[in-house]
């Protein structure tokens, strides 16, 4: 009876030893090819990968709810380098620990820097082609109204009280009219909602 036990036992234990290697493996796989998606279609740079990323992220995989999203974007803007690799590598690590970072990262990164290696004699070649110059102008609106997607998706629970307005209305003033550098607006909302965002307050 006790042998019997021990062996329905030790076969539950490796069921579920192997259940979750595949729920490992499976997520490494989703978060190299949800930003491979990303790094693929964000046509003009790391800003116009943001929306793409937040889509995979946040709807088809499920990684993160958008105020997860929205958290790692601002604190992904404090850190010096490209916004793209940054907020890729975050996300991987926060679901798949340094796996899920590195396959995040090598997803973004991977084929895009690849393809540019292969590609350059090409695109060289296509510098001043016309149908290159309207395929980007055609791009670009797009590009803008993604950003723009990505920026109502990310207010909505950005605002809970007035001292949410006032902030946004010192950082666009900061951006916009003194020329501020991105991080150091962050990171001096950071330190405000510090002090004065907390439940006490």
């Amino acid at each position: 009876m006790g042998e019997g036990v021990a062996v329905i036992t030790s076969r539950i234990d490796v069921h579920n030893v192997q259940g979750r290697g595949s729920f490992v493996n499976n997520t490494i796989w989703n978060l190299f090819f949800a930003m491979l998606k990303s790094g693929v279609l964000g046509y003009g740079g790391g800003p116009a990968s943001i929306p793409i990323i937040q889509s995979q992220v946040v709807d088809s995989y499920h990684f993160m709810t958008q105020q997860q999203f929205t958290d790692a974007l601002a604190l992904a803007n404090t850190l010096p380098g490209p916004i793209a690799t940054k907020l890729a590598t975050f996300i991987g690590y926060q679901t798949g620990g340094i796996l899920g970072g590195l396959a995040a990262l090598l997803g973004m990164v991977g084929p895009t820097s690849l393809a540019i290696v292969l590609l350059v004699n090409v695109l060289a070649l296509l510098k001043g082609n016309p149908y290159l110059a309207g395929l980007i102008a055609g791009v670009r609106p797009v590009v803008v109204v993604l950003l723009l997607q990505t920026a109502w998706m990310s207010s909505k629970g950005s605002f809970p009280d007035w001292r949410m307005f006032v902030i946004a209305i010192l950082a666009a003033a900061a951006l916009f009219v003194f020329r501020v550098s991105a991080p150091i607006v962050i990171l001096t909302a950071m330190l405000i909602g510090a002090f004065v965002l907390t439940p006490a307050s």
